[in-house]
């Protein structure tokens, strides 16, 4: 199984989302051979019922499985745009750097992989895009692109995966980006739950890093219960949020309707930027579902040109945190995103995306995802003020994500 862990094809995970068809053909193609998945979306029924004879495969228990190592897990994918120029129209977008596609399922699938079955009974979905980090601005068109990656912590269900991006320049590769991606595992028909395979981990270094993995949980657990649709506000945050009113109060009639702008501030209202998707089958993942790829790119576009719009300039994307997939997007649904910047400082702009989807039928929204943003620009931007509850909420939880 050794071509399965380490590959070469032209193709790497993906900074400004804009997915390139010819790579994601090909590992989606890998992934419906390892899954047993339709190759076409009219078989999408017949496929999901093949798969569901899968479930006998499943394991009662986590103890049941094999564990595996770390470097059972690990990928390498090169993009070689130095050596072979004719690649360069391939990847490049219109600012002249490149375009990325992400690699991380099949990772996962490397960690779960049954080499008796020659096929996985698991349905393996995202969870969320835990981090991202930028540690370049600048992507060389004409260099070469080496993308690695590996499993770095497993629970019962869920898998955490880390990519890292590097590129050859000045003689050597140096670091571009840095991802950490949180899988599920679910039985074949993406109904329940699914155990995945422990990990054994060799060495202090790989302890180390699955240590890191459960500080990451924990993190990701306090946040969840912290969220203000849970908590009242702490005794900071009720400070701030009187601070904010207070700097918005008309004194001359004293008034809560009474507010006015401070300068070099915009209102949160004010920095808005909406879209709308029609999801179309060839968009769609393995299971027939709409690839989250699509969703990433269509948030990070609207979220850039919001910031775009906001700062007068072209940003540059600095950090991703917290892509919560909470919901499925199902072929055909009208995708509804909405933008909106909700905290400045500096020369940085956090934008926050909301993605719904709406049914025609019963005019109910669902959500889907939300996604954080980071850019830096050029220049220093004004502040950006709430009017209301809800927009001060943005406040709490949309700070820059720490960066170089």
């Amino acid at each position: 199984m050794q071509h399965f862990y380490k590959f070469k094809m032209p193709s790497i995970f993906q900074i400004n989302f804009c997915f390139f068809h010819h790579f994601f053909c090909t590992v989606r193609n890998r992934l419906r051979q390892i899954v047993g998945a339709s190759t076409n979306w009219k078989d999408h029924q017949q496929a999901m019922a093949e798969r569901a004879s899968l479930s006998t495969y499943l394991a009662s228990s986590q103890n049941e499985l094999p564990a595996k190592r770390m470097k059972d897990s690990e990928i390498e994918v090169h993009l070689p745009l130095g050596t072979q120029p004719s690649l360069r129209e391939k990847y490049l977008n219109y600012h002249n750097s490149v375009r990325y596609h992400q690699s991380y399922l099949l990772i996962c699938y490397s960690h779960t992989w049954n080499k008796e079955l020659q096929k996985s009974p698991l349905s393996i979905v995202t969870a969320l895009v835990d981090k991202i980090d930028m540690r370049k601005n600048i992507i060389y068109p004409d260099c070469d692109i080496k993308f690695t990656g590996h499993v770095t912590w497993v629970g019962k269900s869920s898998i955490e995966a880390k990519m890292h991006m590097t590129q050859f320049h000045d003689g050597a590769y140096s670091p571009v980006l840095d991802a950490t991606f949180v899988m599920v595992a679910r039985d074949p028909e993406n109904k329940r739950p699914a155990f995945v395979n422990p990990l054994q981990l060799e060495g202090p270094e790989e302890e180390k890093i699955f240590q890191q993995g459960e500080i990451n949980k924990k993190r990701r657990v306090e946040l969840s219960t912290a969220s203000l649709l849970k908590v009242a506000p702490t005794a900071e945050e009720r400070n701030v949020v009187h601070s904010l009113f207070l700097s918005t109060l008309d004194t001359k009639t004293v008034s809560f309707r009474g507010r006015i702008l401070p300068p070099n501030s915009v209102w949160m209202e004010d920095a808005k930027l909406k879209g709308l998707e029609i999801c179309h089958p060839q968009e769609r993942n393995i299971f027939n579902r709409i690839f989250g790829g699509f969703l990433m790119r269509k948030a990070y576009e609207l979220g850039w040109a919001n910031a775009c719009a906001f700062a007068g300039c072209r940003p540059s994307l600095v950090a991703v945190d917290d892509i919560l997939f909470q919901k499925p997007v199902e072929i055909g649904s009208l995708l509804m995103l909405s933008s909106q910047v909700c905290y400045t400082e500096g020369e940085h702009v956090q934008v926050r995306v909301h993605t719904e989807v709406l049914d025609p039928l019963t005019r109910q929204h669902s959500t889907t995802n939300v996604f954080h943003f980071t850019f830096r620009v050029e220049k220093a931007v004004p502040a950006v003020l709430p009017q209301s509850y809800g927009g001060q909420s943005f406040l709490f939880y949309s700070r820059p994500a720490k960066h170089e």
